[in-house]
C-alpha cells in the first residue's frame, strides 16, 4: 500500500488537497449566516461528496490508460445518452431554476449529466486525435472524417466524426438545457485540444471565427470592421477558395442570426448578459448578483473582515454563495491574502497538470491530461470573472470550492486520471515527477 502511495504525483496530490480543504473551509462559512439559507449545512453534504471523490479518483487512477482509451467511446456514449434523457425529465436549480440540468427522481436531484459530458468529451478528443497522430491541416478535416469506432471494427466509411462534431454533439445537448456556461466549457476544451495537438493558431481563428463575428455583432460598424479584417486574413494565409467562401459566409450569416439568436434565449441569460454589459440598469433584480458580488469582494480589503465574519454573506445579501459566488466569500473575509493564496493555488493546479501532459508517455495521455487542465482552467476563468464583472455570469462552479457533487465528482475523476498518467510516465523513465 505505502509502495502505491509513493507512486502518486505529490504536488498534484498537494495542491488538490489543499484545494479541497480550503474550498471545505470556505463553504462551512458561507453558511455561517446571521438569517436562514439552504446554505447552513451544506458543508456536510460536500464531505460526504468528498469522499465520494476520493473513492471516484481511486477508480480512476487504478485504470490503464489503454483501457480509459478502449472505454472511452462507451462512456462517450453513455453519457450524451444521459444528456438527452435530461432533456426529457430534467429540472433546474441554484441560479438557472428555468433550466433542464438535472436528473431528479421523486423530487430527489441526483446530478448534472454535463459535468460528466465535459470529461468524456475531453477523452473522445484525445483518441480522435491520438488515434489519427497528426494535426488537422484544414477545416474539412475539423469538421468531417472517419472515426475509427472500436466497437464498429475499423473500417472506412463508418460513423463520421470530427473534432467539431464531438464537442458539438454536448455542445448542442447542453444548450438544449439551457446552460451556457458549461456550453462555453466544452468549445474550449477543442480548441484547447487541438492547439495542444498541433493544430496551426490560424486555422483555430478561423473555425472561431463565425463565434466572434456573432459577438461582435452587436455593432453594426465593429462587425463591418471585422468582417474586413477576416477579408485581409484570408486574403494573407491562403487557405482553399471553398474554405475561406464558407468561413466568410459563415460570418455573414453569424451576423445575420444574431437577433433572432439572442430572442431565443432564456431570459434569465438574457438578464446575466444585460446586467455584464451595466449592473446598474437593474440594481435590484438582473444586477444584484454581480453589484453584491463586487462590494463583497472590494470591502475585504487587504486582510478581509475575517473568516466566518463577512457581512454581505451574514446578511444572506451575496446570492448563490455556496456554489456560483463562493470566490466572494473568500474575497470578503480573507481579503486580498486570500484571493492571492487561492489563486496561487489554482495556478499551481494548472502548472502541474501542464507538466504531467507534456510527460506522458503516449498522445493518448498526454492530450487527454491538456484536455482536464483546460476544462478546470475554463471554469476558474469563468467562475472568478464573473464574480467580479468581466465576464458575464454563466452559472459555472469554481473547482473544489462549489457546492455540487456531480462537478466535484467529474473534477475528482480527472486528477484520478490525471495521477494515473504520472505515474505511467514515472515508470517509463522520469526519476522525478
Amino acid at each position: 500500500m505505502f509502495s502505491r502511495v509513493r507512486e502518486l504525483d505529490k504536488p498534484l496530490l498537494g495542491v488538490t488537497l489543499a484545494l479541497a480543504l480550503f474550498g471545505l473551509a470556505a463553504l462551512y462559512s458561507a453558511g455561517q449566516t446571521d438569517v436562514p439559507t439552504i446554505a447552513t449545512a451544506i458543508w456536510h453534504k460536500q464531505v460526504i461528496w468528498l469522499g465520494v471523490g476520493i473513492v471516484a479518483a481511486v477508480l480512476a487512477f487504478r485504470l490503464s490508460p489503454r483501457m480509459l482509451e478502449w472505454a472511452t467511446p462507451y462512456a462517450y456514449t453513455a453519457v450524451m445518452l444521459l444528456l438527452l434523457l435530461t432533456l426529457a425529465i430534467g429540472t433546474g436549480g441554484g441560479t438557472a431554476a428555468s433550466s433542464k440540468s438535472w436528473i431528479a427522481i421523486a423530487g430527489v436531484r441526483l446530478g448534472q449529466p454535463a459535468e460528466l459530458g465535459k470529461l468524456v468529451t475531453v477523452l473522445m478528443l484525445a483518441r480522435w486525435l491520438a488515434d489519427r497522430r497528426i494535426a488537422p491541416i484544414t477545416l474539412r478535416e475539423l469538421a468531417y472524417l472517419p472515426f475509427p469506432w472500436p466497437f464498429l471494427g475499423r473500417p472506412t466509411g463508418y460513423p463520421l466524426l470530427s473534432p467539431c462534431v464531438i464537442a458539438g454533439v454536448p455542445f448542442l445537448l447542453v444548450m438544449a438545457q439551457p446552460d451556457l456556461g458549461s456550453a462555453i466549457v466544452l468549445i474550449a476544451i477543442m480548441f484547447a485540444m487541438l492547439f495542444w495537438a498541433g493544430t496551426k493558431p490560424s486555422l483555430l481563428l478561423l473555425l472561431s471565427s463565425p463565434a466572434i463575428g456573432l459577438i461582435l455583432a452587436f455593432s453594426t460598424i465593429v462587425w463591418g470592421a471585422w468582417i474586413v479584417l477576416l477579408f485581409g486574413l484570408l486574403l494573407w494565409w491562403r487557405p482553399y477558395v471553398w474554405e475561406g467562401l464558407t468561413v466568410m459566409l459563415a460570418n455573414i450569416v453569424a451576423g445575420a442570426i444574431a437577433v433572432p439568436l439572442w430572442q431565443r434565449l432564456a431570459p434569465y441569460q438574457q438578464n446575466r448578459l444585460l446586467a455584464f454589459l451595466n449592473p446598474e440598469v437593474d440594481p435590484r433584480a438582473t444586477g444584484w448578483h454581480v453589484i453584491q458580488s463586487r462590494v463583497a469582494i472590494g470591502s475585504g480589503g487587504f486582510l478581509g473582515k475575517g473568516y466566518t465574519l463577512g457581512s454581505q454573506k451574514r446578511l444572506a445579501f451575496l446570492p448563490a454563495q455556496h456554489t456560483d459566488f463562493i470566490f466572494s466569500v473568500v474575497g470578503e473575509e480573507l481579503g486580498f491574502v486570500g484571493v492571492v493564496a487561492a489563486l496561487a493555488l489554482f495556478a499551481a493546479l494548472v502548472l502541474v497538470l501542464l507538466r504531467i501532459a507534456r510527460r506522458a508517455t503516449d498522445q493518448f495521455s498526454s492530450l487527454a491530461v491538456f484536455g482536464i487542465t483546460g476544462m478546470l482552467f475554463t471554469h476558474i476563468v469563468e467562475n472568478v470573472g464573473m464574480t467580479v464583472n468581466l465576464l458575464p455570469i454563466t452559472g459555472i462552479p469554481l473547482p473544489f470550492f462549489s457546492y455540487g457533487g456531480s462537478f466535484l465528482l467529474a473534477s475528482s475523476l480527472a486528477v484520478g486520471i490525471s495521477l494515473r498518467v504520472a505515474r505511467e510516465s514515472r515508470q517509463s523513465g522520469y526519476a522525478e515527477l
